[in-house]
């Protein structure tokens, strides 16, 4: 069967120059869907040659606060990350600059991760994180999660927002890492939802409390 490629993803591009007026690089705004207005400024990555970068919109029938409540907790991804085994710290607290080591199910192309949190801000509901090294093949992997009230006025539906640039692994285009990539991120988005949503039907603030509690 014929492998057809997702389509491109739609960029808006702005060259940004050093103090001698070179090119240093390319900022890139991932378009592929729609942000919110308050999120677009948060997910533009400097993407290389050999790079690509996407976002993946969910929906979740939870206040922010909740949701924030999980996605904050860079040292329990397991907690919604199906594809995470195990996370232990390597050092720092949890707070920017924490590093996790990730160990990964079975059955996908990578054993390990490790990873640095970049941004932590409660304020804004967001957060952001670096792959630093491990065994597999997202090289200088970037993350930016984060949270919005839904603007049609739903007190209770956060929309989260997901983008990240990775480097394309040899032998692969960059359709190749972004439908792959875009699945994970999917995939987790999806699983965030059961779980938040979940916690909010048994009591929100209490239950995730118990939750994240839990080894």
């Amino acid at each position: 069967m014929p492998y057809n490629s997702p389509p491109e993803p739609s960029v808006q591009v702005q060259r940004v120059t050093g103090g001698g007026g070179g090119v240093m690089g390319a900022r890139e705004r991932c378009t592929a869907h729609e942000l919110p207005e308050a999120a677009a400024k948060h997910h533009e990555h400097a993407v290389g040659a050999r790079q690509c970068c996407s976002a993946v919109v969910k929906r979740v029938a939870a206040p922010v606060a909740e949701v924030w409540a999980v996605v904050r907790r860079f040292d329990k991804p397991q907690a919604y990350k199906h594809f995470v085994r195990s996370c232990r710290l390597v050092c720092g607290d949890g707070g920017v600059g924490t590093l996790r080591e990730v160990r990964v199910v079975s059955g996908l192309p990578a054993a390990t991760s490790t990873e640095r949190l970049e941004i932590l801000d409660d304020e804004h509901h967001v957060l952001s994180f670096r792959v630093v090294g491990g065994e597999h093949r997202l090289a200088n992997y970037l993350s930016v999660t984060t949270l919005h009230p839904d603007t049609a006025g739903a007190a209770e539906v956060t929309v989260v927002v997901e983008s990240y640039v990775v480097d394309v692994p040899p032998g692969n285009t960059r359709d190749d890492t972004r439908l792959f990539v875009d699945t994970i991120v999917r995939c987790n988005l999806q699983s965030l939802a059961r779980t938040a949503e979940a916690l909010h039907r048994r009591g929100g603030a209490t239950a995730i409390a118990a939750r994240m509690a839990n080894p």
